[in-house]
This record gives structure tokens, C-alpha cells and sequence, in this order.
């Protein structure tokens, strides 16, 4: 070329270089490069533009996974990006190593790099030569801090010894990866193997419940704390002449062995070998110790979290019982669900109790807090009931009981621990069940109440009457409510847990789970699984609460069915019970919302007001014109469209009403006429004590709203 004369265009040079030309958009996805780059990549030589997946499938997945961190810190430092990249063909065989240097650029608005560089074919270095060193990456130092923080990252995420040992096996480092991994712990005087990667099963043996005395190289870490490296067979074979006959079999080049140690204590040690030679240069060394000191760490914390998962775990299921054996004509189902996160132990409970003469009782309680104190205040208290029911006391009687004890070790507790202000209490629903008759006994202190599920997937809450929480008053009085569970019907007992978990509070978490139990048709296994799978399961994510707080809590989920089939259609299908005391007149109110969705279904609305309001003046006739508790039943009998309503109240007094002929003024005596009026048949009928008044409601055809069929 003369002085003077025109400079050839860069492409040309480059080409005659063999160098070719490269530009990579993140932004956009594209990659493109000139005809020499396209040979380089194993494509044809011509100007082309390929995807991000595209160029991956030429390279080399660790090579790929190292221009990331490499351009990242680059743009960091401001300098060039040089890496060594190994180019593959279709069927994963290494063809060409080329070298890319380029200058990359981070555009803060789209969150994008953008690269142009240059590949040059480059000869594939020996593996642990000092080339080999930077095989992957054109800067050692700038490699190993990248990898470093990856390791680093990765074994602090890890949640288990599993996927920290998975973790350790993946990792690839800068310039020589080890092709075989073993970690090493201490029982006693004796080596075991935690875990190992590139070994095949069995060939572990020989190395497991070895004595940390014996001439190995991991007991001799162990022993002493300090690493060991073997950079050859010859020097392991000289140094460890006994134990070489172990390691030979392997047919690997070079060994570390380093000590895994936490707070000054050797807990094992960590073995890397290597298929080629290494010769353990500072750098090497200082990358080794860094990853012996993470993978300790790591390991330490996995093993603490595995240890108190099982701890809590096993306390959990220690203190929540088997449900004993088979009952005639009762099936039972639990489930105990703890919180998810914290402490996987909490106050919740469940049990069933075995009583005199083939009865037994359900218990299902929740002691304030998640925390070690509840679990063991929930044990005390479970034990507490289980005597006070064994001696044959009554519903009401034990949570008495119950609730003195409970206030009495509580307060001990807080005064020892000078913490006073820590005092607990605990709701709890006390069940006796007659599996004869279908008979509950019911004792609520502070509970839910409990839910029934009647034949025809109708669901109702059952209002108990309840005292105030155990604990809070020693002398406080809890009376009964008496329930019947027909056959087919199910009873439904749980903690707060189950509805308010996923931001929802009791209204809309019982409406979620009404859902369930009105829906479901499978067993009573399947429909406790699908009670909890409603509450922590992916649907659960997508139907949260009204409440901004997700917060979860322990789910105790206790499950009743009494079997058989259900009675004939003339017999009572529905059948509602509950008893309105003299000093409970505020019960009537909730007689009236069992009425309603007794009567959820029902065609008339205005039958259903009508029933509404004749049990409203029957329940009040017997608390104002006797001194009796009033029995409220209601049954729904007959196929839909064609059903009959009876409502019947009884009490113990003899004195029958009378239909009276009430003035303009007068404030009552309007009850009898208001049932003649709103009921299709109506009565009143003498008992050997009390009297019963009754009605009846015809539900109207479907064809004709409003016209009752005929009376049966």
C-alpha cells in the first residue's frame, strides 16, 4: 500500500484476519453477524440475524451462562468484555473455541445491553495449565469473583442438605471443575459421607464409618483442621500409601481435600477431584477455601432447619392423637395443617375421647399463639380434658373444669417466667356423641360453632350456647346445646384457621367453605382433603379475602358422618333442633336464622317469611306466659316442589293456649290467630309433660306459585 492511498474498509481487514463482526441488542432479542462470525458459529458464510435461543444452541451452556456475569461486570467497571466461548454442533461436540471481545452498553430506560465485538478462533487450551485457567473467561480474577458470587447466592437459597449437596455438584469453576465431589461429616470417632457427586452408587463404601485416625486425607482434615492438596497420584501415593489403593480406582489426576468448619469447629470435610492435573496455584487455593466456607455455612443451616422442622414436626404429631379405632355407624376424619412460616408448631388441637357405655366425645380447641408456649400449654390442656371427660363428667362440666385449670396454670406459668402480661387462653368446642341415636351434647367455649352437612348437601351452621374462652374466668359456666345428626349427615368441626386464611374474615371465609361442603361427593377422606386444598391450594390464590392481610394459622379440621341411608322421602330429610331458654330470649333470633337456611331452597318466599315469623310468636309465647325452656324442631319432608314444613314447639308446662279476640290496642293474644291465618294445617298437642303447638307449611307446586298440593 502507497503512502497517501485510501485505508482498505475494516470489514475487509477483519476478514482477512479471520475475524468476524457481531452485534446483540437484549432489547430487541437479535443477534447479528457478518459472514466470517457466521462461519466461526458453525453457520453458512454469509451476513445473517439470529435469535437469542439461536445463538445459545451453538454455544456452550456454562460458556453462555459466563458471558452474562462477564458483561455485567464489565458494564460495572467500565472496561471490555473478553471471553473464550466453545462452539457446538447439533449433536453436542465441541468444534472451534473463538474468542469475543467486545464493548458493551447499558441502556437504563429499556434495561438492555447492547454489545458489538469481534470472534476469533482461538487453540483450546490443556485443562489445568495455566491457559486452561482461562479457558472460560479472558480475565482469571474477574471470573472467579463472578462465580463466586454465584456460588455464593445459590448455597445461600438452598433449604435442605439435598440441595445444598445439588447445589456443590453444579457448580463449575473458573478454569478447572472438579469431576468428582464427596462431603465428609463426623459421628463420634468415625467419618461418614453426608453426600457425593460422580461416583456411582455403592462406591462409597469403603469410605463410610472409616475411623478419623485411619491415613486418609479427609480424617487427617478433620483432625487437624487444615486442607490438604495432592496435585498428582505420585504424592498422594507417597503421602498416603495405605488409603491410595481407595482412591486409584477413581482414575482421577488431582485431589483437595478441605475442611468444612463453622465457629472455629471442623464439622467435616470437602473432597474435589479432578480428572486432569491441577497444581493448586494461591488463586486456585483461595477459590477451593471460599467454597469449603460457603458450603459449611450452607450445610450448618440446612441442618439446623432439618432438625427443627423434624422437631416440631415430631412434638406436633406427639401431641395430636390417632383417632382410635373403628365406631359402629360413624365414620371420622382429621387433618392438622401448620402455619406456613415460623414455627411448624402452634396452640391448635383435635382429639377424641372414648366414655362410658360406647359413647365418645369430640374435642377441637386453638390456645392463643404459634409459638413454643402455645404447643405446650395446647398439651397440658388436651390432657386436662381427656381426665376430666374419663371420669364421666358432663360437656358442661369439663370445660368448666377445664377452664379453672387452664386459668390456674397460666397464671403460674406467667408469674414464673415474671411475665404476667403474657397470659394465654384457648377457645375450645366440647362434643358428646350418642353414635346410637345421632345424639350431640354440645359445650362451646369461644369456639365456632359447629356446621352440619345434611343428606342433601345442605349446610347449616348448629348455634351452641357458649361461655366465655378457657382461662379468662375459673368459675365461668358453660351451658349445653343438644344437636341430632341423622343418617348421611355429616358434622363439621375447625379452628379459625380454615376461614380466615388467605385475607378472608369469618363471614367470607365460611361462605368459601360452605362452597366445598355443599359441592363435594366423595368420601369423608377426599372431603377433608378438599376443605384444605380450598385453603392452601393454588385455587386459594386466586380467591383471596376482602382483608389486605394474608396471613396464615394453624387449621385443626375435625370431621363426623353419621352412616346410612337417608330416611324415606315421607320421613324427615331436614330436620332442625334447638333449645330457647328462659334467660336467652336473645336465642329466638337465632332460631330464626337456622329457620331461613333450613329454608334456603324453598319456592315461596313468602312462606318462608311467614314461618319466620309464626316460630318468632311461638318461641315468645312460651317464654312470656310460662316459666318452661322452649324445644324448637323443625323438619322438611317430600321431593322438591312437593315438600311439607312442620314446625313444632314444646315445653313442660300443662297450661294450653287459648285463641283469644285481642282489642285494637291490646299488645297481645294475636299468636293463635296469626297460625290460623299464615298455616295450611295447625295444632296443639297435650304431652305427659307440657304440650307441644305444631304447624304446617305446603310448598307450592312448581306449576302453580302459591297453591299448596295436597295435605299428606
Amino acid at each position: 500500500m502507497r503512502t497517501g492511498e485510501p485505508l482498505p474498509a475494516v470489514g475487509e481487514v477483519l476478514a482477512s484476519l479471520a475475524t468476524g463482526l457481531w452485534h446483540w441488542d437484549t432489547a430487541t432479542g437479535l443477534v447479528t453477524v457478518d459472514a466470517e462470525a457466521a462461519r466461526l458459529l458453525g453457520l453458512p458464510r454469509e451476513q445473517t440475524v439470529l435469535t437469542e435461543a439461536q445463538t445459545r444452541a451453538r454455544l456452550h451452556p456454562v460458556d453462555w451462562n459466563e458471558i452474562t456475569g462477564v458483561i455485567q461486570l464489565a458494564v460495572a467497571e467500565g472496561t471490555l468484555a473478553e471471553v473464550r466461548i466453545r462452539i457446538m454442533d447439533e449433536r453436542g461436540r465441541v468444534v472451534r473455541v473463538v474468542r469475543s471481545r467486545s464493548k458493551p452498553s447499558f441502556d437504563p430506560a429499556k434495561k438492555a445491553y447492547e454489545l458489538i465485538g469481534t470472534l476469533q478462533e482461538v487453540t483450546e487450551p490443556t485443562p489445568g495449565t495455566p491457559a486452561g485457567r482461562t479457558a472460560v473467561t479472558g480475565d482469571w480474577r474477574r471470573s472467579r469473583e463472578a462465580f463466586l458470587l454465584d456460588a455464593g447466592r445459590a448455597l445461600a437459597e438452598a433449604r435442605s442438605t439435598e440441595e445444598v449437596l445439588r447445589v456443590a455438584a453444579g457448580l463449575s469453576m473458573p478454569g478447572f471443575s472438579p469431576d468428582g465431589l464427596a462431603v465428609f461429616g463426623v459421628e463420634g470417632d468415625r467419618l461418614t459421607i453426608i453426600g457425593h457427586h460422580g461416583q456411582q452408587p455403592g462406591d462409597e463404601d469403603p469410605f463410610t464409618q472409616m475411623s478419623i485416625h485411619t491415613d486418609y486425607p479427609a480424617a487427617e482434615v478433620v483432625r487437624t483442621g487444615r486442607a490438604v492438596y495432592l496435585s498428582s497420584p505420585e504424592r498422594y501415593k507417597e503421602r498416603y500409601p495405605l488409603t491410595w489403593p481407595l482412591a486409584a480406582q477413581f482414575g482421577r489426576q488431582s485431589w483437595a481435600f478441605l475442611p468444612l468448619t463453622v465457629a472455629g469447629r471442623t464439622m467435616g470435610a470437602w473432597m474435589a477431584g479432578f480428572a486432569y492435573p491441577v497444581a493448586f496455584t494461591p488463586d486456585e487455593r483461595s477459590v477451593l477455601t471460599t467454597v469449603a466456607r460457603m458450603l459449611a455455612q450452607a450445610l450448618t443451616r440446612a441442618g439446623a432447619a432439618e432438625t427443627q422442622r423434624e422437631l416440631t414436626d415430631g412434638l406436633q404429631r406427639s401431641m395430636l392423637p390417632t383417632l382410635g379405632p373403628e365406631i359402629p355407624g360413624m365414620t371420622l376424619a382429621a387433618r392438622y395443617i401448620p402455619t406456613g412460616g415460623g414455627l411448624q408448631v402452634g396452640g391448635d388441637w383435635y382429639d377424641m375421647i372414648p366414655l362410658p357405655n360406647s359413647r365418645f366425645a369430640l374435642v377441637i380447641g386453638d390456645v392463643q399463639g404459634h409459638d413454643v408456649r402455645a404447643a405446650g400449654l395446647m398439651g397440658q390442656l388436651r390432657i386436662a380434658l381427656r381426665a376430666y371427660a374419663s371420669e364421666g363428667h358432663r360437656p358442661d362440666a369439663v370445660l368448666s373444669r377445664a377452664s379453672g385449670f387452664f386459668h390456674g396454670i397460666n397464671h403460674a406459668e406467667g408469674v414464673a417466667d415474671g411475665d404476667t402480661a403474657d397470659l394465654r387462653f384457648a377457645t375450645c368446642l366440647y362434643i358428646e356423641v350418642d353414635p346410637v341415636t345421632g345424639v350431640l351434647e354440645a359445650a362451646r367455649a369461644g369456639h365456632l360453632d359447629p356446621a352440619i352437612r345434611m343428606a342433601d348437601g345442605t349446610v347449616l351452621l348448629r348455634a351452641a350456647a357458649g361461655g366465655l374462652p378457657l382461662g379468662i374466668d375459673p368459675d365461668a359456666d358453660y351451658p349445653t346445646t343438644r344437636l341430632a345428626l341423622e343418617p348421611g349427615e355429616a358434622l363439621m368441626l375447625c379452628t379459625d384457621g380454615l376461614l380466615e386464611t388467605g385475607g378472608h374474615d369469618l363471614d367470607t371465609g365460611w361462605r368459601r367453605v360452605r362452597k366445598i361442603l355443599e359441592a363435594h361427593e366423595g368420601d369423608l377422606e377426599q372431603l377433608a382433603d378438599a376443605l384444605v386444598q380450598a385453603v392452601h391450594g393454588p385455587s386459594s390464590h386466586h380467591t383471596t379475602g376482602p382483608l389486605a392481610d394474608r396471613r396464615e394459622d394453624d387449621i385443626a379440621l375435625l370431621l363426623l358422618c353419621r352412616q346410612g341411608a337417608p330416611a324415606p322421602v315421607r320421613q324427615p330429610v331436614r330436620r332442625s333442633m334447638l333449645t330457647v331458654a328462659q334467660a336467652e330470649p336473645e336465642r329466638i333470633a337465632v332460631a330464626r336464622q337456622q329457620l331461613r337456611e333450613l329454608l334456603h331452597d324453598w319456592t315461596c318466599a313468602d312462606q318462608v317469611d311467614s314461618a319466620v315469623l309464626l316460630v318468632s310468636e311461638t318461641l315468645t309465647n312460651v317464654l312470656v306466659h310460662t316459666d318452661a325452656d322452649a324445644l324448637l324442631v323443625a323438619e322438611v319432608t317430600g321431593a322438591q316442589g312437593e315438600r311439607r314444613l312442620r314446625i313444632e314447639v314444646t315445653d313442660t308446662s300443662d297450661d294450653l293456649p287459648h285463641k283469644r279476640r285481642p282489642g285494637e290496642l291490646a299488645s297481645s293474644g294475636r299468636g293463635l290467630i296469626l297460625i290460623e291465618m299464615l298455616a295450611d294445617t295447625w295444632g296443639v298437642a297435650p304431652r305427659g309433660e307440657g304440650k307441644s303447638i305444631w304447624f304446617e307449611l305446603y310448598e307450592p307446586s312448581a306449576g302453580s306459585p302459591g297453591a299448596p298440593p295436597d295435605a299428606p
